[in-house]
């Protein structure tokens, strides 16, 4: 079967197409026909190095993939055979026509939402969720979602005043991801790719402070961020590092500010993440969250894929289709 391997960390290059021999489902196992694989920001990190995988080269790189159950292994219900299903992988491997995972690892798509959608949603609104119940929003907060115009941002974004955000304030790279931002709710857009954004953001708050920042650039503009946050009772939920660092913040500067920061990373946190997909997909069927496709491409264009994410040239998720 064709899949994408990882030859080795590095640039998108190393991601290369080939043939590989089908996998067959173990016990506990089910085998997918992969119809839509989404190509995760996670991921390209992952591919570059800059999260160091204790794996041996070459692999059948992803961790994501939806379609349908073509075969079971022992002990798991043949009813599956035929179900369309979101499936995870820890271990890679979802780059590819066939994909093997445990039976546990799959979540059913509902009815009223495509492969695509599904594919699109699963990562992103799976981790938009668990973040808006840490924040524990009471109906009166103004909130700062970063990078709401794409990917976990805009699931964020769609659903913060669902969750009790009084007033969402977004920042959005580029004037056409600002619009997009507005679109799902957000009442006021800064653009993270100005110089100095936040002192524009402080000067648009005019005195105003922020309750919760939910930051995913991470780097120095986070600890910028905590002087616009309301003391004693600001918190800052920490989920990513577009900007290539975890947010620059030490104890003291939050001590200081009476301010509380939530690491949401690790193996208890993506638990939660695991659990809130069921309820993603079902909020995307019914419509309360609109999955964001960007475009499909082949799935030999896995490498071509991973240069518009970190291009930021994405407006959604991109779906490699095999086949």
């Amino acid at each position: 079967m064709q899949a994408i391997l990882l030859t080795g960390t590095g640039g998108p290059d190393v991601l290369v197409a080939g043939e590989v021999p089908a996998p067959r489902p173990q016990a506990g196992e089910i085998l997918l026909r992969a119809e839509a694989i989404p190509v995760l920001f996670p991921e390209t990190m992952m591919r570059s190095g800059a999260f160091p995988l204790p794996v041996q080269f070459p692999l059948v790189f992803g961790t994501q993939a939806a379609g349908v159950v073509t075969e079971v292994g022992a002990g798991v219900d043949a009813a599956l055979v035929g179900q369309r299903v979101v499936v995870s992988s820890n271990s890679f491997g979802t780059y590819a026509e066939q994909v093997r995972v445990p039976a546990h690892a799959a979540t059913p798509i509902p009815d009223g939402l495509s492969t695509d959608g599904a594919a699109a949603v699963a990562m992103s609104g799976s981790v938009a969720i668990p973040l808006l119940e840490t924040a524990r929003l009471t109906g009166t907060e103004t909130i700062l979602v970063e990078a709401a115009g794409t990917g976990v941002g805009a699931y964020l974004t769609q659903l913060a005043k669902e969750y009790g955000a009084a007033r969402v304030i977004a920042t959005a790279g580029g004037p056409e991801k600002a619009s997009r931002a507005r679109e799902f709710g957000a009442d006021l857009v800064v653009d993270h790719h100005t110089p100095g954004w936040t002192r524009q953001l402080a000067d648009l708050l005019g005195g105003a402070t922020l309750d919760v920042v939910f930051d995913s650039v991470g780097g120095e503009s986070a600890l910028e961020l905590l002087d616009l946050m309301t003391p004693l009772r600001g918190r800052m939920l920490s989920y990513g590092f577009l900007s290539g660092a975890p947010a620059q913040v030490g104890a003291m500067d939050l001590i200081m500010r009476g301010l509380t920061l939530t690491g949401c990373s690790g193996p208890a946190w993506l638990a939660g993440v695991a659990a809130a997909r069921e309820p993603a997909l079902r909020r995307a069927a019914t419509g309360s969250l609109t999955p964001l496709v960007d475009r499909v491409l082949p799935l030999d264009q896995a490498a071509h894929a991973h240069r518009l994410l970190e291009d930021r040239a994405a407006q959604g998720t991109i779906i490699l289709r095999a086949g």
